[in-house]
């Protein structure tokens, strides 16, 4: 402690130097830990979006195996999970821990007005849900329950078609069985989109879509879970298969593939694997019943883990590399300090101060700074972050990247610590010539020199 205690206070004597030093660490911690942030932030707006269009980070969905009507005819997979409980009930049961989790009918289709066609994703849920209303930005309308085929469109989906609220349009589908189908329906909501995937995106009332497709009543087409920590999506997809494999021992109707076999076969697309067990080509995959097949987001887009983990990678060599050049400067800065405190390192020496102490003394005094920049620089960012953070970007070319059209920054924890363990480690490094240069000087010698 009293070698922390002597080490604070030589921080006081040459404040102009110290401030500069801390400075240029500070600088390098903020430029780190902004860009760190940022694209941290951008990957995770990126994966929010697409766990948005795909349902969630756990998806479950149902098929069943349809014979063709002639022997000319192709087997046709029908996306129908019939009983709307049975999903949920398992997620109950092994106690997963999510954030909300969602039932939907999903169909593609074209929306018809006034001669003119636009191609859509319609997804059909219950539109009550506090998330989901939440992630919409209306730009007019809203949704009113007691609409019947209420519709709701992108921006540029309604500028294309130049449609307002309270406009009919039809809507031209396929039924879950693959036959053409129209419907007429509302325009009840007009949402701003901010990516090119969600220009194509719509929404409507389970029931209702569920009635336009023929979806059997009380079915849906997917079940998606949002877990509350998205790396655990591995671990409650294998869970939730575990347990519909139980239920298929005792139950030849149920069914589910094989998230171990996937793995083996596409070992680097684990959902190109899982499509391949259901694929109708294949007349040894036929069924009976429903088949469950249970996926992550990481299973269907892997990519987005590979980019998280070159993120964090790029950014721990921008910060060794800016570090590796502040080091050098803290270096040089303490080979002066010990010829400034020759003598000063004499009488301490003189007076009892062992050299391991001695060798504490420089090496805290060093840490103890570049502690002090690195904070500064953490808090600086921060500051930077929350004032970029509030600032509203209209740019399609980054709206991907987007939440609800502002940059969002999200810094680790794991990865601070990691930066600051860095930090010391290098410091350390950096003194050590000096640190053990004082250590070894002897007190006689010391008081000798004249500078």
């Amino acid at each position: 402690m009293k070698t922390v205690s002597l080490a604070l206070r030589n921080l006081t004597r040459n404040k102009r130097r110290n401030a500069i030093l801390a400075i240029a660490i500070a600088f390098g911690f903020f430029v780190v830990t902004a860009i760190d942030g940022l694209t941290t932030g951008m990957v995770g707006n990126m994966e929010n979006q697409i766990a948005q269009l795909v349902g969630g980070n756990v998806i479950v969905q149902g098929l069943e195996w349809e014979k063709p009507a002639t022997p000319e005819g192709k087997v046709k997979l029908v996306n129908i999970v019939r009983d709307r409980d049975y999903v949920k009930n398992i997620v109950e049961e092994l106690g997963i821990k999510y954030e909300y989790s969602t039932s939907y009918t999903m169909s593609s289709g074209q929306v018809i007005f006034n001669g003119k066609r636009s191609t859509i994703q319609l997804y059909g849920r219950d539109l009550q849900e506090k998330q989901l209303q939440a992630s919409f930005m209306f730009t007019s309308g809203g949704v009113d329950p007691n609409l019947k085929n209420g519709l709701i469109i992108s921006d540029k989906i309604a500028e294309s078609l130049n449609l307002q609220v309270g406009d009919e349009v039809i809507y031209s589908t396929f039924t879950v069985y693959g036959q053409n189908n129209f419907a007429d329906m509302v325009i009840m909501g007009i949402i701003k989109s901010n990516s090119f995937i969600s220009n194509l995106q719509a929404y409507a009332d389970i029931d209702d879509v569920n009635e336009i497709v023929e979806m059997p009543e009380g079915g849906y087409s997917m079940y998606s879970i949002y877990l509350n920590d998205k790396n655990q999506q591995t671990k409650a997809a294998n869970a939730i298969e575990a347990r519909i494999r139980q239920d298929s021992e005792k139950n030849p109707e149920i069914n589910v593939t094989s998230r171990l076999l996937a793995m083996k076969t596409h070992p680097t697309n684990i959902g190109k694997g899982i499509e391949k067990q259901v694929d109708p080509k294949k007349p040894e995959n036929e069924w009976k019943g429903v088949k469950y097949g249970v996926e992550t987001l990481y299973d269907e887009i892997p990519q987005i883990k590979t980019v998280l983990n070159i993120v964090h990678i790029i950014t721990t060599i921008i910060l060794i590399v800016i570090l590796m050049i502040v080091m050098v400067g803290v270096s040089n800065t303490y080979r002066m300090v010990l010829y400034e405190r020759i003598r000063e390192i004499g009488t301490m020496r003189a007076l009892g101060m062992t050299g391991k102490d001695t060798r504490r003394v420089f090496t805290n005094e060093a840490v103890i700074l570049c502690v002090i920049g690195a904070v500064a620089g953490l808090i600086f960012a921060a500051i930077v972050m929350a004032i970029v953070h509030c600032i509203p970007i209209n740019n399609d070319a980054l709206s991907f990247f987007l939440q609800k059209g502002h940059f969002s920054f999200k810094v680790s924890v794991v990865s601070v610590i990691l930066q600051y363990i860095i930090l010391i480690v290098l410091t350390t490094f950096a003194v050590r010539g000096s640190a053990k240069q004082a250590a070894r000087m002897s007190p006689a010698e010391a008081l000798r020199t004249i500078k």
